[in-house]
C-alpha cells in the first residue's frame, strides 16, 4: 500500500499495525501502545508457571469461560456467554440483586511489627496513623517520580498489622526493596488469605446470613472478624462496583476455599445470587480506576483524579513527596507539567458491551489526527449511553469539550467514522458510598486525610 493510500485510511485503520505519533505522550519513557490490533483469537495458555487462586476449580466449575493474568494469578473474567447475554447479563445481577466474585488476584501482602504503621507512613501517600485498627482506607503508594505503583485496599487487623490488599503490580518486591535501604523492624510477606466479594444491593442481606446482625452496621472501610461454616474470615464493607458491597478474606485459604465457597452459594440462594466476573461497566460508571489500564508507574495522582490522595500536609515524610509536591506547586500556579490527564467522556455509537482490546483513539473534531486515547469504556444502561474515561490534551479537558472517538466497526455509527462524544465530569454515577475524593470535594477540600 502507497504512503499516499496510508494517509487516506481512517485513523483506526492507518493505526492498525503501527504506533500513532500525534498523541503526545510526553514524558513518558514506554509510551502506551495505541496500535489498533482489535479482537483476536489468540488463547489464554493455563499453565503452572502462573498460579492458579484457592477458588480457580470452584469458578470453573460456576461457568468461567474467559480469563486473564492479574498479579501473576489467573483471573476469571467471563462467566455468561456472549450468546446468552454476555457481561450485560452479569451487570444487571449485580445492580438488581447480588453476585459473588472470585477476586483471590488481590493478593494480601501483609506488614507487621513494632514499626509497622511508621514503615507504612513512609509508602503510602495519606497517613497511616488515622487508620484505627478494624478499618481500612482506598491508598496509592508511589515511586521517588511520583508515579503511581499501587492502589490498593489496605487494611489495619491490629496496631502491629497491616495488609495491602494490592492491584495488578508486584507490591511485595517493593516493600521488600524499600525496607532493605530502611530498616524498619517489620516482616513484609504474602499471606495465605484469598478475598471474595459480594456485591450488589442485596448484598447486607446475603452478609446477615453468612455473620450475623452485626454486619448491619459496618461502617464504609469498616473491618470484623466473622466465621463463616467454620472458615476465618475478615470482612470489609469494600468493593469494586459503587454498589453496596463487601469482601471476605478468607483465612487459610489453600485450606478452607471449597467450604466458604459452598457456604456462600447456599446461602445465596434465597436472595438470587449470581457468580460474575468483576464488573468493569459499573465500576467504569463509578469512576473507579484500574491499575495498568488508566494509570500505571508513569502516571501522576494529578493526572487521573487521584489528587485528593496526596494530602497538603502530612507529619512524616514519604516515598514521592518532593515529586509530588512540586507537581503540585505547579499546578497551584495554573501551569501543567505534564501534557494529558484523565476525564470523563461520553459517546455515541452502538452499546459497547464488552471490554476493549484496544485503546481507542481519541480527535478533536477539527482534525482527524488522534490527540488522545480510551482507557475504559462500556455501556451504561442507566445513562442510555456509551461511556469512557480516557487521556487528553489538558488543554481539551474542560466539562463539555466535544471530542471524536474512533470505535470499531462493530460500535461505529458508520464504518470508518468517528462518533461524537464531550467531556463529563466523574463519576458518571453516585456510588451508595462516596469516595474520599466525592467526600472531600463535598466539604470544599482538595485532599483526603
Amino acid at each position: 500500500m502507497s504512503d499516499a493510500s496510508i494517509t487516506n485510511l481512517s485513523p483506526r485503520l492507518r493505526y492498525a499495525r503501527q504506533q500513532c505519533q500525534s498523541v503526545d505522550q510526553t514524558p513518558r519513557r514506554v509510551p502506551i501502545n495505541l496500535r489498533q490490533s482489535g479482537p483476536t483469537p489468540t488463547e489464554l495458555l493455563i499453565s503452572t508457571r502462573v498460579r492458579k487462586s484457592p477458588y480457580w476449580h470452584l469458578s470453573q466449575e460456576a461457568g468461567c469461560w474467559r480469563a486473564t493474568v492479574y498479579n501473576r494469578m489467573y483471573h476469571p473474567r467471563g462467566y455468561v456467554r456472549p450468546e446468552d447475554g454476555g457481561a450485560m447479563v452479569e451487570y444487571r445481577a449485580l445492580v438488581e440483586d447480588v453476585t459473588l466474585w472470585n477476586v483471590a488476584v488481590e493478593r494480601q501482602i501483609r506488614v507487621q511489627g513494632p514499626d509497622a504503621e511508621a514503615f507504612v507512613d513512609k509508602v503510602i501517600t495519606r497517613n497511616a496513623s488515622a487508620i484505627a485498627p478494624l478499618h481500612g482506607k482506598y491508598v496509592i503508594l508511589c515511586n521517588d517520580e511520583g508515579g503511581i505503583i499501587n492502589d490498593p485496599v489496605l487494611l489495619r487487623l491490629a496496631e502491629d498489622e497491616f495488609w495491602f490488599s494490592i492491584s495488578d503490580s508486584d507490591l511485595e518486591l517493593w516493600l521488600r526493596g524499600v525496607n532493605l535501604g530502611l530498616g524498619y523492624d517489620v516482616s513484609i510477606g504474602e499471606i495465605d488469605v484469598a478475598p471474595l466479594q459480594i456485591q450488589g444491593p442485596r448484598s447486607e442481606a446475603l452478609m446477615v446470613d453468612l455473620v450475623g446482625e452485626a454486619v448491619r452496621t459496618l461502617p464504609y472501610y469498616g473491618l470484623l472478624e466473622a466465621t463463616i461454616a467454620g472458615c476465618s474470615v475478615v470482612v470489609s464493607q469494600t468493593g469494586f462496583t459503587g454498589e453496596k458491597g463487601y469482601e471476605i478474606y478468607l483465612r487459610e485459604a489453600s485450606r478452607d476455599a471449597e467450604s466458604l465457597w459452598e457456604a456462600v452459594l447456599a446461602a445465596g440462594e434465597k436472595h438470587n445470587l449470581a457468580v460474575i466476573a468483576p464488573a468493569h461497566h459499573r465500576r467504569i460508571a463509578a469512576g473507579i480506576l484500574s491499575w495498568g489500564q488508566d494509570m500505571d508507574q508513569e502516571t501522576l495522582p494529578f493526572q487521573c483524579n487521584l489528587g485528593y490522595q496526596v494530602p497538603r500536609q502530612k507529619a512524616v515524610d514519604y516515598i514521592g513527596r518532593h515529586a509530588l509536591e512540586a507537581v503540585r506547586a505547579e499546578l497551584d500556579q495554573g501551569r501543567y507539567p505534564f501534557r494529558q490527564t484523565l476525564v470523563g467522556l461520553v459517546l455515541g455509537g452502538h452499546p459497547i458491551d464488552d471490554y476493549a482490546p484496544d485503546f481507542w483513539l481519541i480527535s478533536d473534531p477539527q482534525a482527524d489526527e488522534p490527540i488522545g486515547y480510551v482507557t475504559s469504556p462500556w455501556y451504561s444502561p442507566e445513562l442510555g449511553t456509551n461511556i469512557a474515561m480516557g487521556y487528553v490534551p489538558v488543554t481539551h479537558q474542560a466539562l463539555e469539550t466535544p471530542l471524536r472517538i474512533w470505535l470499531p466497526e462493530p460500535y461505529a455509527e458508520r464504518p470508518g467514522e468517528p462518533v461524537a462524544a464531550r467531556v463529563v465530569d466523574l463519576p458518571f454515577r453516585a456510588s451508595v458510598n462516596p469516595s474520599a475524593r466525592e467526600a472531600a470535594r463535598s466539604r470544599g477540600q482538595d485532599t483526603a486525610l
